[in-house]
């Protein structure tokens, strides 16, 4: 193997077609069978939340309809197939999903083209393909957690390349695509299985963050236990499918007022107007309880949006809270209009259908 020495958790496989998923070269006229150990891998690994793409040479279409004929195209959440070198697809690959190169591997049968893909992106991993069987064994591959977003990653993936296409598609009628997505926002308090979700939100999330703070699993979990605090988890989905979990309101119930004390939305979902969505329902939901909504805002370089947000829901300054900046709704004010084309559904209601668990329309799964 080559690349980087201290790999963080594999997110997606970048696998070479020929000779190395399947046996033979397309475009020499064979008509190959995919690998028994390979497919193995591909289900293996995609059960655990891991992604799959193809960086190989040959000709697109073919080597699509193949992949297809195979019974394999849905398992690859993106295909790179052409003349360029493996390490411009690899990169290509990495962009098209937005995750980092380093949580990449690199699988191909010629030492050539890992050495390759090695010089130019050395924190990819590269494996021959004889290491193709054994890759679920490596602890690279094996997530320190599985959560059931994660085993829904692949869907999701693709649900939004879906989604990107449509929107690139609609060009000046943006307007008519939102308001045509059927957005659904499911808010509910935090549960177990929850909390590695919200802790990763509050360590991988900035833009969209009015505090800066990362809590561990531990004061998560302590926080969901005490009453004097309330922790609201928010997923989104639309009739392209589920956006998972892309928002956290940790909140302090302090006498009359309830203090946010962190509102952030994943930077995946900007564009949709959840960020507002979100923070209208906590508004209604302090004001509801007979409560002054409160909010900390520490600013950095990166999140003024939040604060922008927060004003025009009728939050102003309202002097300091522990060295923190503290802004508060105005309780004889008339509440902030919540966004018309997000419906907010109540996940604590019985009666409610969580969004997280909705099925998209036949379709568009």
């Amino acid at each position: 193997m080559s690349g980087a020495t201290e790999p963080v958790g594999v997110k997606c496989v970048v696998w070479d077609l020929d000779d190395t998923l399947w046996d033979g070269v397309l475009l020499e006229g064979d008509a190959p069978r995919a690998r028994t150990e390979v497919v193995d891998t591909l289900r293996t690994l995609d059960g655990r939340g891991i992604l799959h793409a193809v960086a190989s040479r040959g000709d697109h279409d073919r080597a699509v309809a193949h992949l297809r004929e195979l019974g394999l195209l849905d398992y690859f959440v993106h295909v790179e197939v052409g003349w360029d070198a493996k390490s411009v697809a690899v990169s290509r690959t990495a962009a098209a999903l937005n995750l980092n190169p380093d949580s990449f591997a690199f699988v191909d049968n010629d030492p050539s083209e890992r050495d390759e893909v090695a010089d130019a992106l050395p924190m990819v991993r590269c494996y021959p393909d004889s290491a193709a069987a054994d890759l679920p064994e490596r602890p690279e591959f094996v997530p320190e957690r599985l959560t059931g977003e994660s085993l829904r990653r692949r869907v999701m993936y693709q649900a939004e390349q879906r989604r990107r296409v449509d929107e690139e598609r609609a060009g000046a009628h943006r307007a008519e695509f939102l308001a045509g997505l059927d957005l659904v926002m499911t808010v509910r308090r935090a549960r177990e299985e929850d909390l590695e979700r919200a802790r990763e939100l509050t360590v991988r999330t900035h833009q969209l963050n009015t505090t800066g703070r990362t809590y561990s699993m531990e004061q998560l979990r302590a926080r969901c236990a005490d009453p004097r605090h309330e922790i609201l988890v928010a997923a989104l989905t639309d009739r392209y499918g589920s956006y998972g979990t892309i928002g956290l309101a940790v909140s302090e119930l302090a006498g009359d007022d309830h203090v946010l004390t962190l509102l952030l939305m994943s930077c995946r979902v900007v564009s949709r107007g959840a960020g507002s969505a979100l923070l209208h329902h906590v508004v209604a939901r302090a004001r509801a309880a007979g409560r002054r909504p409160c909010a900390e805002f520490v600013p950095s370089s990166v999140n003024r949006i939040m604060l922008v947000n927060l004003r025009f829901a009728g939050f102003a300054p309202a002097g300091e809270r522990d060295g923190v900046l503290l802004l508060a709704a105005d309780p004889a004010a008339t509440p902030a209009p919540a966004p018309t084309h997000v419906r907010i559904v109540d996940g604590d209601d019985p009666a409610s259908t969580p969004a997280a668990d909705a099925t998209p329309p036949a379709g568009r799964r």
